[in-house]
């Protein structure tokens, strides 16, 4: 068989398929803190879609159920585990200044 005539034929990739990160069964809701949990970023973000793997209406969702939750100070607005702490080096000695003078 001639190279021109040969039908193209593509090659089999297999992957394996994500599962969805909502199952059927979870309700998006502002009181499942588990599930809500899942789409906020270690800063408290909301996580994109892209990122999330998520539908458009299961985004939108899950975006009004986070709102309603910070609103109801059910979770923070802000995540600050992580305290900025001053070290040495930045600090100022103002009478440094005037000892070299």
């Amino acid at each position: 068989m001639d190279k021109s005539k040969r039908p193209f034929l593509k090659s089999k990739r297999f992957f394996r398929r994500r599962l969805p990160p909502i199952q059927s069964g979870d309700r998006i809701d502002y009181r499942n803190m588990s599930l809500i949990s899942r789409f906020i970023s270690e800063q408290g973000k909301i996580l994109s879609r892209r990122v999330n793997r998520l539908t458009l209406k299961q985004q939108r969702l899950i975006t009004i159920a986070i709102k309603q939750a910070r609103i109801l100070s059910s979770l923070p607005f802000l995540n600050n585990e992580k305290q900025f702490e001053r070290t040495e080096s930045t600090t100022r000695t103002p009478g440094l200044r005037a000892q070299n003078r």
